[in-house]
């Protein structure tokens, strides 16, 4: 299974997202509660995905989206995020995520946008 970055400023949301992907079998190689410290992760790690979310203190989500697609075009990034629909899920678009997912989200919605940006299918992950 995937290699995963999880970036989020709540630990109970790394918390939550950890158990989902480690119950789908993926491997959660960090956990970085800002942006910043995201991007020095993915520097190092190189992880096969990254959950982002938008809205973190000590560099921002989309700021960091685009850092990562800086250094790796072909990065898989998920957004997550409470902001829900419209600027910010265009905007992430625009950075070059590879998927979004509003919270509060069921297991199987997060399970759905990986499986997608992992088989390469271009766009399909987007919006759950």
């Amino acid at each position: 299974m995937a290699r995963i970055l999880v970036v989020d400023d709540a630990q109970i949301m790394c918390k939550i997202l950890q158990a989902m992907l480690e119950k789908a079998g993926h491997d959660v190689v960090g956990i970085a509660y800002s942006g910043r410290e995201g991007l020095d992760m993915y520097k190092r790690m190189r992880p096969d995905l990254v959950t982002l979310d938008i809205q973190m203190p000590g560099g921002d989500g989309l700021s960091c989206l685009e850092d990562i697609r800086a250094i790796d075009r072909d990065a898989n990034v998920i957004m997550v995020t409470a902001l829900g629909r419209g600027p910010a899920e265009e905007e992430s678009r625009e950075k070059g995520a590879s998927g979004y997912l509003v919270k509060p989200f069921r297991p199987e919605q997060l399970y759905e946008v990986i499986d997608h940006c992992l088989s390469d299918h271009e766009q399909e992950g987007w919006s759950h």
